[in-house]
């Protein structure tokens, strides 16, 4: 790739169907046919385009299958970097690519006690940036968010400048959240990845499809490309859902390029994204320039904290009794 305007690549959307691991030792299964499944990117698409970026969903190692942040810990969380980031450099570096991983269960021993959510960029270089969920689905869902921790001083929305182009990247509910993917744009964020585990009835089809309109209306309002990857288990896999697929690629006027047939199992879609053109598009538009048009000292509800921060000061905190408790405290400012 010689120039901006030469700047264009495959990006592959994979998405799985595994059974959940009750403990850390059901991992390398999982990473095992994740590491076949790039391979198949790469080379079957090969005649085509190179693909270049690969994407996997949310739960891809292992869901939070436990009601408490120590039974997690105790059973399926693991550091970052570990044994399966060191494997998938090494299959980054095997084809010159860049692979945002599923999600790992994180314990980090700075912030003891405590389980992220989280998603590895790795390139052929190694590691790149680790992106911990901002907005876990609660009440269910008992990982941390950095919003909860008085003393998180890393950066919330990292992006990562590559040779394919400015990649930021968001966990699943944090996507119902435009300010997320706006804060990533701010960055710099060019591809917007979305790692997530959707379920019906909020998934990929009539008549509620919200997984297929979130994704194509933040390309649209942020100008950017969306990568996206959406969990495929059956019911029988990750009870008490399921899992509808539908992994996409959107371009920045919000088409969809790719997308999966809805339903459970093992796909992978891949699309052009094309950053040059984005590029000249961001700099040479008037209208439509949401980036440019934005208004911020239009909205007083950001000079306030509704959610409150800081909770995982006290980790019991950080339980579905606790997130209850907090989600009736920001209704309560809201006058509902």
């Amino acid at each position: 790739m010689s120039g901006e305007e030469r700047l264009r690549y495959g990006a592959a959307a994979c998405q799985v169907d595994f059974g959940n691991p009750a403990d850390r030792s059901g991992i390398k299964a999982h990473v095992d046919r994740m590491l076949g499944m790039i391979d198949s990117a790469v080379g079957g698409y090969a005649p085509f385009l190179p693909v270049k970026l690969v994407v996997f969903p949310e739960f891809a190692h292992a869901a939070p299958v436990y009601t408490t942040a120590r039974e997690l810990l105790d059973k399926l969380a693991l550091p970052i970097p570990n044994e399966h980031t060191e494997r998938y450099a090494a299959k980054a570096k095997e084809h010159g690519i860049w692979i945002q991983t599923g999600t790992f269960l994180e314990s980090d021993e700075k912030y003891p006690g405590v389980v992220f959510n989280a998603t590895c960029l790795i390139g052929p270089e190694g590691l790149l940036t680790r992106y911990r969920k901002v907005n876990p689905w609660i009440p269910w869902e008992v990982h941390a968010s950095p919003h909860d921790l008085p003393d998180y001083r890393e950066e919330m929305f990292p992006v990562a400048d590559t040779p394919i182009g400015k990649l930021g990247v968001a966990i699943c509910y944090d996507w119902l959240f435009p300010e997320a993917l706006r804060q990533l744009t701010a960055n710099g964020a060019e591809v917007l990845i979305r790692v997530s585990a959707y379920m019906d009835p909020w998934g990929a089809t009539a008549p509620m499809d919200w997984w297929t309109v979130v994704n194509r209306c933040r390309a649209i309002e942020n100008v950017a490309y969306v990568v996206a990857s959406n969990q495929a288990a059956s019911l029988a896999h990750y009870p008490p859902f399921s899992w509808p697929g539908g992994s996409m690629i959107v371009d920045f006027d919000g088409r969809i390029l790719a997308q999966a047939d809805p339903g459970p199992g093992e796909k992978i879609v891949v699309a052009p994204v094309d950053v040059g053109a984005l590029r000249h598009e961001r700099a040479v538009r008037r209208g439509h320039q949401n980036l440019a048009h934005l208004r911020t000292g239009c909205y007083p509800v950001y000079r306030q904290e509704l959610y409150p921060g800081g909770r995982g000061e006290d980790r019991q905190k950080l339980s579905i009794e606790g997130n209850d408790e907090a989600i009736a405290a920001a209704k309560g400012k809201l006058g509902y």
